[in-house]
Parts: structure tokens; C-alpha cells; sequence
């Protein structure tokens, strides 16, 4: 072991000393990394932007069903079952699913028609630190439906709806309590956010059927319970497609923003592809230049390593020497590049940050990035410097006696 610390020490003393062509080695390796690092950085930020926009609206993760079905409660578990379902929730009739929601403590008093939205633990439509409506006079409104109402965190409403039963007009009443106030992305319209026992009492009181826990009389509800729609969010984008997929072959009519999703794709293996093109036949010519490079000093110093084989040094030693000062080049022209890489990526974000959302950056690496970079330059440094290990493997210790 301590031979071979020596012949690191040799090889190092050896390219500082020649610091003029070990400096051009680095130079040639930086300016060939570098702007590979850059392209790199380019596609990886435009691309995670695009896939960061995507997956923060989570209308893209979304599947909807087209028409009326009928889904029971076993489906719905099926589907919570399925390692692709971040969040499923059982959904009425459209038509029945709308509220009136009176705030009569604005002045003049404000009345505003609601879509009403169930909603549960892990809806992807509400923040995470937004609390869920669990009891049935409890909601979540809109943004645009909180403003026409004026009412905020805490704020007290009426709900209201009506119906036609045996020949008269009904109109019921219930207590609602706001407790918080949706994101502005979450719902668009007048909307609500409430329980799904809120949403089916609904449902049942304008179908004529009794909710005993609100006190509204109708007729009997039914034994089992089936549902028209459902909503169903995918957990990420690369799941979308399975899942549709898997409900088309349910027989079932439903949308997503797969086209999207699929452009954004495509664009990614398209960049990556070109990007891995251009950086391989890039490294291959490096690898060609510095092979020749480190053959020719190779044959250069024949004296020096022959007498370095003379004085006791073993073959591996000696090949070893340009093996390691490849590797220096390596690192050194990979450290270098990286410090360019940096201020051109500064200089980047900034020139174009107007353009940008808030936190994204049009060039970007991650740490795990410059660590690949280091393993193929370093591969590249092996492999160029294969053909001078072996070319110093073969030079004689006889050849240092000659030149004495």
C-alpha cells in the first residue's frame, strides 16, 4: 500500500510540475463539460417546471367520468385499494348536488347558489393544512363563492333547499359554520366543500326520501346505496394513464389530461435523448484526444519510467502513473466546469426570472447530478488512459540503462 501512496505522490509531483500541459488537459475537459453541465441544467429546469406546473394543479391528476353510472360502496374500497389512487370519493346526481347559502348578517343580506363538493381526508383539491368538513353542518367555500357571500374563517350560513313532495313545495334550512375559506385554484365557480353524508342527505331530501338526523320526512331511504359519479384523483401523473386504462376496461366513459401529461413526456425523453447524444459523442472525442495525449507523453518520458522500473518500481506502479495523472485531469477539469456551470446557471435565473413563477429557475442541477458528472468523467479518464497504462507496461528497465 505504502508503494502505491508513493507512486501517487510521484505522479502528482510529476503533473504539477508539467503544470502548463496538465493546465491545457483541464481546460480542454471544462470547456467539454461545461457546456454539457448547462444544456443538462437547461432541459432538467424547463422540463421540471413544465412537470412541477402539472403536478401542482391537481386537476391533472384527475379522472372524470362521463355521464350518469352506478357505483356501489364496494367499488369505491376497491379503488381506495389501488396503490395508483391518491383519493376517491363517491359523488350524487349533478342536478342535486346545489345549495342556496344565505348570509344574512352581510348588509344587504347575500344569497348565493353553491355546486355542492364532497370531500374527505386526502383530497388533493384542499390544502393540508386546510380542515375537512366531518359533520353535517359543517363547509369548506370557494374563493369566488366566499367573496359574493362576504362571509370568512368562522362566518355563520344558511343553507337552503327545496323540493316537490306529495303535491307541495318544501323548503328546508340548515345551519352552516364556514370553516375555511378554499385555496383560489381549488374550485373556480361558487362552490362548497362538505361532507359526503351532507351531499347524500341532499340528494335523499330532493328525492322525496326521509333524513332522519336533519329531521326532513320523505319516504324510506333505500337498503343499499349506489352512486352516479365519483371523484378520483390519480397519485401522481405517470399513474394517470394505468388507471384510465384500467377503467376503460370497466366499461366506464372518462376524461383526463393524459394528452398533457403525455407532451410533457415526450418532450422529456426527447431532450434527454439529444442531451445524451451530444454529451456521448462529445466525451468520446475527449477521451480519443486525451488517449493520444497521454500515449504521446507516455513515449516521451520512456527514460523517466524506465528508471523508475529500475529502481524497484513494480509494472503496476508504472501503470498506474498515467492512469492517475488522467484521473487528476478528471477532477481538476470537473471541478473547473462545475464553477462555470455555476455562474452561468446564477447568471441564467436571474436574466430570465421575470419570465419565471415565483421559486422555479429556467437552469437547474440537483446534487445527485454533478455526482454523475464526476462518474463519467472519471470513467472517461480510464478509459482514455487504458491504452497509456499499457503502453508504459511494456517499457523495460533496460531502457533506463541505456540512457545512463
Amino acid at each position: 500500500m505504502s508503494g502505491f501512496f508513493h507512486t501517487i505522490q510521484l505522479a502528482l509531483r510529476d503533473y504539477l510540475h508539467e503544470w502548463q500541459m496538465s493546465l491545457c488537459f483541464i481546460l480542454a475537459l471544462a470547456a467539454i463539460l461545461a457546456p454539457m453541465m448547462v444544456l443538462f441544467g437547461l432541459k432538467f429546469g424547463v422540463v421540471s417546471n413544465m412537470v412541477d406546473r402539472l403536478v401542482q394543479d391537481p386537476r391533472n391528476l384527475e379522472i372524470r367520468t362521463v355521464g350518469s353510472g352506478n357505483f356501489r360502496s364496494d367499488w369505491f374500497e376497491d379503488m381506495r385499494r389501488r396503490p395508483d389512487v391518491a383519493f376517491v370519493m363517491p359523488r350524487t346526481r349533478t342536478i342535486a348536488a346545489t345549495m342556496e347559502l344565505y348570509n344574512r348578517k352581510a348588509r344587504p343580506a347575500k344569497i348565493v347558489s353553491v355546486e355542492l363538493i364532497p370531500t374527505g381526508n386526502g383530497d388533493p383539491l384542499l390544502g393540508r393544512g386546510t380542515p375537512r368538513p366531518s359533520r353535517l353542518n359543517e363547509v369548506v367555500v370557494s374563493k369566488r363563492a366566499a367573496e359574493k357571500l362576504q362571509i370568512g374563517v368562522g362566518g355563520e350560513l344558511d343553507g337552503s333547499l327545496a323540493r316537490v313532495y306529495a303535491g307541495r313545495q318544501e323548503r328546508v334550512h340548515l345551519p352552516l359554520k364556514v370553516l375555511a375559506v378554499a385555496e383560489p385554484g381549488a374550485f373556480p365557480r361558487e362552490g362548497a366543500f362538505v361532507s359526503l353524508d351532507l351531499l347524500v342527505a341532499t340528494e335523499d331530501f330532493r328525492d322525496g326520501r326521509a333524513v332522519p338526523e336533519l329531521g326532513w320526512r320523505g319516504s324510506s331511504p333505500d337498503s343499499e346505496r349506489t352512486f352516479s359519479g365519483f371523484r378520483l384523483y390519480a397519485r401522481s401523473i405517470y399513474d394517470v394513464n394505468a388507471l384510465q386504462n384500467a377503467l376503460v376496461k370497466q366499461g366506464l366513459d372518462v376524461r383526463s389530461r393524459q394528452a398533457e401529461i403525455e407532451l410533457v413526456q415526450k418532450l422529456d425523453r426527447n431532450l434527454t435523448v439529444t442531451f445524451w447524444v451530444v454529451a456521448l459523442v462529445a466525451m468520446i472525442g475527449f477521451s480519443l484526444s486525451l488517449g493520444a495525449s497521454i500515449w504521446a507523453n507516455v513515449d516521451r518520458k520512456r527514460r523517466e519510467l524506465s528508471v523508475l522500473r529500475l529502481v524497484g518500481f513494480y509494472t503496476a506502479g508504472i501503470v498506474w502513473f498515467p492512469v492517475l495523472q488522467a484521473l487528476f485531469t478528471a477532477v481538476f477539469g470537473w471541478m473547473l466546469a462545475v464553477l462555470i456551470y455555476v455562474g452561468v446557471e446564477q447568471g441564467l435565473n436571474r436574466l430570465f426570472a421575470e419570465g419565471l413563477e415565483a421559486g422555479a429557475k429556467l437552469c437547474r442541477l440537483l446534487p445527485q447530478h454533478y455526482g454523475i458528472a464526476i462518474g463519467i468523467t472519471l470513467g472517461a479518464a480510464l478509459l482514455a488512459s487504458f491504452l497509456g497504462g499499457m503502453r508504459a507496461s511494456r517499457i523495460e528497465p533496460a531502457e533506463g540503462l541505456r540512457e545512463l
